[in-house]
Order: C-alpha cells, then structure tokens, then sequence
C-alpha cells in the first residue's frame, strides 16, 4: 500500500518498520513530527527528553542495552549532543543507533545556517542524507543495517524542505528485531583514556571500510543522460537539480554524505564534459571532489547562502530563468508576531516601559525583540539567556544589575537554564531572571516538556515544581506573577530589581492556543470614548487596529484577554 507522506511521517515509518524500540528525542523544528508520528505506534518507546544531549545519550543507552534506538533534532540541537555524539563515534554501537538532523537552510526557524555535515566528518561517524519522503523511509531502514555493520551511530541529515514536504511511500510490515543479548566490555565503552586511545584505530578502520562500501552503494545513484552537463548532488538539491534541467544533464545522486566514495566520482567526471556540484550551504561535496583531483564548479556560482531553487539551477547553469505565471496585485508582508491573547505580550509590555535591557533566549517570546514592543536585547542559544546577562552584569556592574533581566521558556528552562542559574547563584550577581511558565512548550508545536505534568503520550507524569526547583538551586527570592495583569506584574520586576539579591520571576499563563484555555468573550471597542489616541496599539495584538481614526477589535482573533483595557484610560474597551 502507498501513502502520501511527509517527509518526517515517513522516516518515523521507516524506524517503525526496521524495528525501532527506543526513541528519545526534544523537539526542534524541522525534526519535530518523527517524534510525534513514532510515538503513534505501539510497539516503539518514545518520549521527549528535556534537551538533545540527554535524548542522545539515552539512545546510545538503549543501543548497548541491545535494542535498536533512535533520536531526533535540529541542527542547532546537534551542537548540544555533540558531547555524546563524538565519543559515541568511538564507543560504536551493540544494536543500530540512528540520529536524525534536520537542518534549516535559509534560516524558516533557527537562529543561524549551520551545515551539520561538519559534525559528521568532525566526529567521524557516518552520515546519508535522503531527498524525498520515500527515500526518508528507505534510508531510515537502511541506517540501522550500516549502523551494525560498521558498529557505528549514523546521522541522516534531512532538511526543511524534505522533511515538510510530501511525496508517496510505501508501506511494509514492521521486522521485530530481538534484544541483543548484554555484555560487559569496558574496553569498548568506558572512555578513559588507555580504552580511548585503542578505539581511535578502530574508528579509521570503520571510516576506511565504510568509504569502500560507498562505492558500490545502492544509497548512491547514477543517471546518465546528456553528459555535456554533469551534476553531483544530495538530499533536496538533487530535487531541485532534476525539476531545472531534467534529461539535459547526468546526475551522481550521492546518498552518502560521510565517508563520500572517490572512485565513482571520478568515474563519473570522466563521462561528463562540465561537473557541477550543487549543495546547499558549505562546499563539503565540492571539497571531497577536489581533494581527490577533480575539477568541478560548485560554489564559485551556487554560493553558501540561503536554499538552492529549481529557478537558481536553470539560470545559474543553463542561463534562463523560468517563467511563472504570477498575481497582479502585491501580497502583502506579514511579520511574524505574538498571538492574540499570548501571556508573553503584557509582560514585555512592562519590560518594554520600565526600559530594562533584557538577555532574550530562544521560543516563540522571541518575538518580543519585534516592534512595537522591542523589548529584547539579546538570543544567542538555548540556556544563553541567564548565563549571558550573568556575565554582562559581571562586566558592567552594579548599576547594570538594577536594570536587566533575562527571560526564558519554561521548557527551554528546563532544557539547558538551571545550570545557569546555578551560576548566578553560585557566583553571586545580583540578576534577575524572569520564566516565562506559558504550560507547553510552544515554538515547535505544543510539545509537552518535563513541567507540564504529561508526557510524549499525553499521559500523566510528574511535574518539576520551578518554584521549588529555583529554591533548590540557590535562589531565595522567587515570586509568581499573572502577565495577564500588567500593573501588578510592572510593579513585582521593580521589587525584584530592586533587591541586593539574584532573583526569579516566574509570569505564569497556559498559552492561548492551548485547547484547555477557557478564553473571555472577545472585547470591543467604545467608539464614542474612542479618541484615536493609539495606546492600545503598543501591545502590538493582532487583533487590534485603526479604522476612521478609531480602533477597532476583531472579534474572530480577540480572547479577551484585557491587557489593552489596562491601556486605555478612557475605557473604551468594553465587553461586548
């Protein structure tokens, strides 16, 4: 039977039907939806771990436990779990280990552009990366036979475009695959050095054979058609190379990404008069063909920025540029902002006002940094909010104490901030940090996290008490406030600001679009006491904007939230 897939779906197929037993994973879009789709299946254990490099570790636990494993993320995320990544390189597998990577080529939803063919070769595990939802099956499969036979972790780096999007697939049945019986060996995975130095041999070895078997890999295809033009390429911009020129050109589809095979590469530059290599971002395929003394364009035209297109082949190699039949009239830009009713808006709000730099971190309160409320300083990475102003404060003093705060996600608080508070604590600066607590974790999709009291299945779980935990980890001062109500919430981060003592301000609201949120009727607009003074514009909600000098509410966004009635001071906002 088929069955139109996307490209996440079908890899979680693909790990279904190969006889996955655990997944561990924390969501990071594009990688998200393999998680959520595996978890759908009953024979799979699946769970959302509080950051990538615990998921990680708990699959390579699971593999030498003898059962084939499996864990998710995105690019950004792979940097966290490098960790256990890169000795896992050395440590090998007992049962198959595969890692998915989604990276995010022209920056959808990440912070920057990070090609994670870099961590495959750095730590010398092996990678292959698919180009279509078929192919997201297959080589999800086929990962765990490369796995075992090279006792290795294999990465598959997917991307944005294959992983969101769909193509037909086609279903097997599930192959159960038996517990590999335990045993001991320490001189395999206990990693102090006199075991460590022993295993870089056998990793080159691995990396040796592995670059042999490439060559004859059905994961690698060849299609010859006109050879005046060549193209080597993978993953999506083998799609993209296709759609643009077609049976103008020959094409090596390589499915391996590392170790790359030599040989055939050779083979096929010598049937082709021009070799192109097109790939997104760095020029890790265009490097291999060159080190191994072949001559090939790539980069010097493709560039290493932002998503290759069907329209940027045709014209960077064959010189025309496609016709599309388009709309007369301009669609017009819509930035990204806040939802109606989002508990993060009164907050920012407030920090916005008091003028207060703030050390932003990464979630959907990103959007705070956006205009009208401005109100961000900083975001670097997960966790990055807390350590960074920890660090600026020790930099700039006393008086920059009384005037900065960070802010982070309840989820990405539990993700990599603790140990950051534990350094503001433990190193003593006077700073304080807000959690946004919005009960989910909201960015990728509403995700449960290790606060919520639910876990990957929805079922009952224990729930961190962050009052209790930020006790624990050295703060004294720790207060909850409803961002709902501005003025009490204004008045709570000046108290806090004011102490001679690191602090925590948890601002506690479930997110609006939570199904379990009982929103208020929505509000409307007074007309007659409307003066057009545009105060409530500053929150920034979509649901509010200017009609004849006036404003007005949109019923069909409003939850009646009632920050922008603690804006108006002529009270025009009324209930309907």
């Amino acid at each position: 039977m088929k069955k139109l897939m996307l490209g996440n779906e079908a890899f979680a197929r693909g790990l279904y039907e190969a006889g996955c037993r655990i997944v561990s994973s924390y969501p990071g879009t594009p990688s998200t939806e393999i998680t959520e789709e595996i978890a759908k299946y009953d024979e799979v254990y699946a769970e959302w771990a509080p950051n990538e490099k615990v998921a990680m570790e708990v699959a390579l636990g699971a593999s030498i436990g003898g059962a084939r494993s499996f864990c998710a993320m995105k690019h950004v995320g792979l940097n966290v779990a490098a960790d256990p990544l890169y000795t896992a390189g050395y440590t090998g597998v007992t049962a198959g280990m595969v890692i998915a990577v989604a990276d995010d080529p022209g920056m959808h939803s990440s912070q920057n552009e990070q090609d994670s063919r870099h961590h495959a070769i750095a730590s010398k595990t092996l990678m292959i990366e698919p180009s279509d939802s078929a192919e997201c099956k297959e080589f999800a499969k086929a990962a765990y036979e490369l796995s075992e036979m090279f006792d290795s972790p294999v990465l598959v780096r997917l991307s944005t475009r294959v992983s969101h999007s769909q193509s037909a697939v086609e279903l097997c049945d599930r192959q159960e695959k038996e517990l590999v019986p335990y045993e001991k060996k320490a001189a395999k995975y206990v990693m102090m050095p006199g075991n460590a130095i022993k295993r870089h041999p056998v990793v080159e070895d691995k990396l040796a054979r592995a670059a042999e078997y490439a060559e004859t890999s059905p994961l690698n295809r060849l299609e010859i058609n006109d050879t005046a033009i060549g193209v080597i390429t993978s993953g999506i911009s083998y799609q993209y190379a296709k759609e643009a020129l077609g049976t103008k050109a020959s094409y090596l589809k390589l499915g391996w990404v590392n170790p790359m095979p030599s040989q055939i590469i050779k083979d096929f530059c010598e049937k082709c008069d021009k070799v192109y290599v097109i790939e997104e971002l760095d020029g890790i395929i265009e490097s291999h063909c060159k080190n191994i003394g072949v001559d090939v364009v790539g980069k010097e035209v493709f560039g290493c920025i932002g998503e290759i297109s069907q329209t940027i082949v045709a014209e960077k190699i064959l010189g025309v540029k496609p016709q599309f039949d388009t709309f007369d009239e301009t669609v017009p830009v819509r930035p990204p902002v806040m939802c109606a009713g989002c508990p993060h808006r009164g907050l920012f709000y407030c920090l916005s006002k008091l003028g207060v730099t703030v050390s932003g971190d990464i979630g959907c309160y990103t959007l705070g940094a956006t205009p009208p409320l401005c109100a961000m300083d900083t975001t670097i990475c997960m966790g990055a909010s807390i350590s960074g102003l920890h660090g600026f404060n020790k930099a700039r003093g006393a008086e920059s104490e009384k005037k900065s705060v960070a802010v982070i996600g309840d989820s990405t608080f539990m993700h990599s901030g603790m140990t950051g508070l534990v350094n503001v604590a433990y190193n003593a600066s006077n700073t304080t940090v807000i959690i946004l607590d919005n009960s989910i974790t909201g960015m990728t999709g509403h995700q449960q996290n290790p606060t919520t009291g639910k876990n990957l299945k929805g079922d009952p779980a224990y729930a961190v008490d962050l009052e209790a935990l930020c006790h624990a980890l050295g703060i004294n001062s720790v207060r909850v406030v409803d961002p709902y109500h501005m003025a009490e919430t204004e008045a709570v981060i000046k108290e806090e600001l004011a102490k001679d003592e690191p602090s925590v301000i948890i601002s506690r609201r479930p997110c609006a679009l939570l199904k379990y949120v009982k929103h208020k009727p929505a509000l409307k607009v007074d007309a007659d006491k409307c003066v057009g003074c545009k105060m409530c514009l500053k929150v920034g909600c979509p649901a509010i904007s200017m009609k004849d000098g006036k404003s007005v509410i949109d019923h069909t966004q409003c939850v009646g939230c009632g920050i922008c009635t603690e804006m108006c001071k002529l009270g025009a906002i009324v209930e309907q």
